[in-house]
């Protein structure tokens, strides 16, 4: 088997159990608990591995709610913005996208208002935001 098959395996593995141990990962991807430890490492140090998170249905969470946030910017102020929206303790997760919108921001705050004050006061009031899209979710189906 090819290595970048090893790694694909390996990586599906995690992407569908980021809890799995080095033994389930083996057992799964067909390869050795130390093949799987070895390229885990080089994942994590090239930075393929960025981290590992649990899936959250928002619905059944008590006390928080989850929005992401579609942030447009001015292209002369990107890298402020961006280094401004990372520094933020209730963006959880902050991407760039190719799609509608320059950025796309994971947050989360205790209710809907919490939400609605971190995307005025925090997100659409940077300078060089010029548009924040949220979408705030409600029932995770997958």
């Amino acid at each position: 088997m090819s290595a970048e098959s090893t790694e694909q395996r390996i990586l599906s593995v995690l992407e569908d159990d980021a809890q799995a141990s080095y033994a389930e990962i083996a057992e799964r991807a067909g390869v050795s608990k130390p093949t799987v430890r070895k390229y885990i490492q080089r994942l994590e140090e090239e930075g393929v591995i960025v981290g590992y998170s649990a899936d959250v249905d928002p619905k059944k969470l008590s006390g928080q709610s989850i929005a992401i946030v579609g942030v447009d910017v001015e292209s002369e102020r990107y890298v402020e913005v961006t280094r401004a929206l990372k520094d933020l303790e209730s963006i959880e997760a902050l991407y760039t996208s190719s799609g509608d919108h320059m950025l796309m921001a994971e947050i989360r705050a205790s209710d809907g208002d919490a939400l609605g004050d971190v995307i005025n006061e925090h997100i659409a009031s940077l300078d060089g935001v010029s548009a924040a899209h949220p979408s705030f979710l409600q029932e995770r189906l997958k």
